[in-house]
């Protein structure tokens, strides 16, 4: 059996009964009841996703999965492709912005080469390169559809092993030029949305630049009709090496029943490929900020998620996640330490429930 039919073999849903054991935990604690909302909402997920009432985040890690993409040559980016290698260097270093924040957090950084353009100097970036990047989807396939199931393969078992050294919630990043590009394919590819709701202006884009980038997706999409109903051949034939490694962490989070945070756009477009794998991946996945970039507002509606902040962030990264971390933790605490009403001598029966207000 190959790993990726191994692992979705071994996803379960969340614990729904440990769920409800949470949430009566909650209505327990000092205050009215539901007031705490979207705290709330986290404690009972993790409960789910962990199958224990009490629970901490203790060892945290962003995983950044890193590649260039092929359409690069259709002039639909605003950034040199070197920039793609640079950044992952530089992230590596510890002097971008995801790894910036993540240090705030105490998070640690993992950036895994699955398709930069040349070979990286930084020997602690994990070299898992299937090629010098992606081929140009508007004249053949990005990738064969073997090398797709290998991206994701990858990013099972490089997150398999952040889980088997004791990582226990996870963030999901990328660094990548032109990925909004495919991003923005995979993403009405899989839903038949407009490219005017998918596609955006990335990292920063010209009027005409933004109208030829929606024209590339278009023309690809009725060149290739990938199948909608198969998010293997939809990456295969327009996403990305860093998208199909992403969504090989979500099911690798959710086999291995650990919390795992997304990003912004791209991110999201990975997790959607994820659930369409397995819906039960839903369970195990958290959505961080709303990202600026044009689609993302539509991306996490197909997953029925909401963000927790919006700061019109929309660097990417990996960068959304440690802002998730916090609110996570603080969840956590406020669960381990916040008193009963026994505790505070309050009768509870004369409050109102505010998740029916």
């Amino acid at each position: 059996m190959n790993i990726l039919e191994s692992c979705l073999k071994n996803i379960k849903a969340s614990d729904r009964e440990m769920q409800i054991e949470v949430k009566e935990f909650w209505d327990a604690l000092g205050k009215p009841l539901g007031s705490l909302g979207t705290l709330e909402d986290l404690a009972i997920q993790i409960g789910g996703i962990t199958g224990k009432l009490q629970n901490k985040v203790d060892k945290k890690a962003i995983i950044v999965m890193a590649s260039d993409n092929g359409i690069y040559e259709e002039n639909i980016a605003s950034s040199p492709q070197e920039f793609t290698a640079i950044l992952a260097e530089n992230t590596a270093k510890g002097i971008t912005g995801v790894s910036t924040i993540a240090k705030y957090v105490n998070s640690d950084v993992f950036v895994v080469d699955v398709g930069i353009m040349r070979d990286l100097e930084n020997e602690t970036i994990i070299n898992r390169k299937i090629a010098y990047g992606t081929k140009n989807f508007l004249k053949e396939s990005a990738m064969s559809y073997e090398d797709a199931i290998k991206a994701i393969e990858i990013g099972i078992e490089e997150t398999d092993q952040l889980c088997n050294l004791g990582y226990n919630l996870i963030g999901v990043g990328e660094l990548g030029v032109a990925n909004t590009t495919t991003s923005s394919a995979v993403l009405t590819a899989l839903t038949g949305l407009d490219v005017d709701i998918t596609c955006g202006v990335g990292a920063g884009l010209t009027s005409e630049q933004l109208e030829l980038k929606k024209r590339v997706i278009k023309e690809a999409i009725e060149f290739h009709k990938p199948d909608q109903n198969d998010p293997i051949d939809i990456i295969s034939k327009v996403g990305g090496f860093d998208i199909a490694a992403m969504c090989g962490s979500f099911l690798s989070a959710a086999k291995n029943r650990v919390p795992v945070v997304i990003d912004g756009f791209i991110s999201t477009i990975a997790a959607i490929c994820a659930v369409r794998l397995d819906k039960n991946v839903k369970d195990y996945i958290i959505p961080s900020h709303q990202s600026k970039e044009t689609g993302a507002i539509k991306a996490l509606e197909e997953l029925d998620l909401e963000p927790m902040v919006n700061l019109k962030m929309r660097l990417g990264e990996g960068s959304g996640c440690p802002l998730a971390f916090q609110i996570i933790d603080l969840s956590l605490f406020i669960q381990e330490n916040i008193g009963t009403f026994e505790d505070l001598n309050i009768d509870s029966s004369i409050l109102l429930d505010m998740r029916k207000k």
